[in-house]
């Protein structure tokens, strides 16, 4: 059980922060290396996006391969990331992209596993 006292450890927060600004940086700069590194590659990892329900490491991986490069940048409006003690985190932003009509949200949980902090699952919307 995690306490109140154990949530946004202060180094675990920095650890977590910094993964999160590894995946920004490769998300807009379509590094699909890096973003394929920071999903956990496990049959159990899904990613609900906009237009598509990812389930699985394989199918992540096939859609990021397939993705056109165009139109990734984005202002992101206001960020939340939270750590509950030393292995677990979500991450939780709202973003703007050039010429869209609408908001976007995006959520993260990310893990800590051998290699590193992953992404687990994640989902992204668009507000109405």
């Amino acid at each position: 059980m995690v306490s109140d006292d154990q949530i946004n450890l202060p180094g675990v927060l920095a650890e977590v922060t910094a993964a999160f600004g590894r995946y920004e940086a490769a998300l807009v700069g379509n590094d699909v290396p890096v973003l394929d590194e920071l999903f956990w590659d496990s049959p159990h990892t899904l990613r609900y996006g906009v237009n598509e329900n990812l389930y699985g490491y394989g199918a992540i991986q096939q859609f990021r391969a397939g993705r056109a490069a165009v139109g990734l940048s984005r202002m992101v409006l206001r960020t939340q990331i939270t750590t509950y003690g030393q292995d677990f985190a979500t991450t939780h932003i709202e973003f703007w992209r050039d010429g869209a009509s609408r908001t976007g949200r995006q959520t993260q949980t990310w893990m800590r596993t051998r290699q590193g902090w992953r992404v687990v699952s994640a989902h992204v919307s668009l507000m109405g």
